[in-house]
């Protein structure tokens, strides 16, 4: 999707290092939308966020980012893994 298609809150992204998933695949280009106050919410509401605040912006990550390469998903989990030069 080019940048003209996309909705005027969503963005595309290109990670300098890139994601590589369990299968050794580099996920380099990506979309994501506007943070809202629901994704907010959902954030101070989680668990994991609450004991470990950094974690936080995992979460909120995995919420706005809507493609990845060709990941069918992202979580926070996955994102474990960007390289800190990425995030």
């Amino acid at each position: 999707m080019t940048s003209s298609n996309l909705p005027p809150t969503e963005f595309n992204f290109t990670l300098p290092k890139g994601l590589i998933d369990e299968q050794g695949q580099v996920h380099r280009e990506g979309v994501m939308r506007l943070a809202t106050a629901k994704d907010e919410i959902f954030v101070q509401k989680n668990t994991r966020a609450q004991v470990e605040p950094v974690y936080g912006v995992l979460i909120r990550l995995s919420r706005v980012i809507t493609q990845l390469g060709t990941l069918s998903s992202v979580t926070p989990e996955i994102l474990e893994n960007l390289f800190t030069l990425d995030l």
